[in-house]
């Protein structure tokens, strides 16, 4: 299905209100569309989505798991399997991650069991940023964003794309590190009297976190663990890095968290081996990166972070 094919499909699908601003773009395994849907409320930004994942892969099951409320704000999301097996997945959330633009997105992601996928969005703009709200809430209720996603003519569509070769592969049940999780290692690197609040799923083979908590407020602390890095090693470490004995740089760096959230601050320690594994590991002075800071510096001071970036277990994983 072309990018045309989608907005004209749309305009049958939801025949009252005017469609303007169409555009799009499509490959052989993939399709996108959009336009600025009015009902006589507001107008109001729509894009769908067509593509093929593999049946049962971490992909497919990524795109129907409610997003981390630590990472992403949103008001309500649910997951629910269908009578054909297919997933689908409601959120209502927002164009930026604390919401503060007021800027509402409201998504429907749909897998069938052949992998077929559709994406359909909405907003309470007439373009997804840089627009002012236009209305109270994007045109269409979570009944009838349901029935627009599971309609047939996208199913028919999605299923009958071709698979992208480069579509990666894996059932979301295996473990993503055999030999131990990132939140795990995480957990039994910080030191001892911090009490953890809240980890992250041990299914992601490159990224974990914990909230801690030591009495004086929460402190999310996260770690991302990427091998093969050596290409892009100047690039991220300057003449200014520290070199320790066994040939790991270490870069540190303390800067402020996330615009538009009062007194967030990020601290960093930035890592890379010999043989190109990458461990970084930072701190916020708050329980989400999104939220307002709870305590005035995060529950790990820099040594710590550094030891635990620089410890070798972290060679153990995968």
């Amino acid at each position: 299905m072309s990018a045309g094919d989608i907005v004209r499909t749309l305009e049958r699908l939801v025949p009252e209100g005017k469609f303007s601003n169409e555009g799009g773009r499509d490959t052989d395994h993939w399709s996108y569309a959009g336009a600025v849907y009015d009902d006589g409320r507001g107008k109001a930004a729509v894009t769908v989505t067509l593509n093929r994942v593999r049946p049962g892969s971490r992909e497919a099951h990524q795109i129907t798991q409610c997003p981390d409320k630590l990472f992403i704000a949103y008001d309500a999301c649910t997951t629910t399997k269908l009578t054909d097996g297919s997933l689908l997945m409601l959120l209502k959330g927002y164009e930026y991650p604390n919401s503060r633009s007021g800027t509402k997105r409201w998504t429907a992601e749909l897998v069938t069991p052949a992998g077929g996928h559709v994406g359909v969005q909405e907003w309470n703009a007439a373009a997804e940023k840089d627009s002012p709200v236009t209305r109270k809430q994007p045109p269409f209720d979570l009944d009838r964003l349901t029935t627009l996603v599971t309609a047939h003519e996208w199913r028919t569509a999605v299923d009958a794309l071709p698979l992208d070769k480069r579509s990666p592969a894996g059932p979301d049940a295996t473990p993503a590190t055999p030999r131990g999780s990132i939140p795990a290692t995480l957990a039994a690197l910080v030191p001892d009297g911090l009490k953890i609040v809240s980890k992250s799923p041990p299914d992601d083979d490159q990224f974990g976190y914990l909230v801690l908590d030591d009495g004086k407020g929460k402190s999310l602390v996260q770690v991302n663990v990427q091998p093969g890095m050596q290409d892009v090693e100047d690039q991220l470490f300057g003449s200014d890095a520290k070199v320790l004995p066994d040939g790991t740089k270490v870069a540190t760096r303390k800067q402020r968290g996330e615009k538009g959230v009062p007194g967030i601050v990020w601290w960093s320690v930035d890592t890379i081996r010999p043989d190109g594994r990458r461990v970084v590991i930072s701190a916020f002075n708050s329980g989400a990166q999104n939220t307002p800071a709870t305590r005035e510096a995060p529950v790990l001071t820099m040594e710590q972070m550094e030891a635990i970036a620089t410890d070798r277990a972290w060679l153990t994983l995968g």
